[in-house]
């Protein structure tokens, strides 16, 4: 598996990496959220991100994290692939590679926040909505020793 930059013409890819993932991690997300998203995800959201993928051999994407002024901004993992390492390589990445210290995760996503918790970040503050204002709080999450990614 390597991590490397992408290009939009791999949007699509990268989309549906993130809807498969949102649909066995997101539990508390509507059918009509995810729908509401997914445009957002491949037409917005990729282009505002310092982006890398995690890939196989042959090209195909494991995941994909997406960092922007030293947070992580999306780490998607797809779901075949979860359990493997591929989360915890494109996190390290961030932090050692894009300087990203900082992550906000869905409360309500409870596997997310023991994978950030096991990674070494801790909680420094809570949102009760996140950032569209809708009713799923975030947990603000901070690296909490750097030098453990060394």
């Amino acid at each position: 598996m390597i991590i490397r930059e992408t290009a939009p013409s791999e949007f699509d890819a990268i989309t549906a990496v993130w809807e498969a993932a949102v649909r066995a991690t997101h539990h508390f997300l509507s059918d009509a959220d995810i729908d509401t998203l997914r445009p957002l995800v491949r037409n917005e959201y990729l282009a505002l991100v310092d982006l890398r993928v995690a890939a196989d051999e042959d090209g195909e994407i494991r995941g994909f994290v997406g960092t922007a002024d030293g947070k992580v901004e999306m780490l998607f993992v797809a779901p075949r692939w979860r359990g493997c390492g591929v989360g915890s390589r494109l996190l390290q990445h961030a932090v050692t590679r894009m300087n990203a210290e900082l992550v906000d995760v869905n409360e309500q996503n409870p596997e997310a926040v023991g994978f950030y918790r096991r990674m070494g970040f801790e909680i420094a503050g809570r949102s009760p909505v996140d950032a569209q204002g809708r009713p799923f709080p975030l947990l603000h999450m901070r690296l909490a020793n750097k030098h453990e990614y060394a």
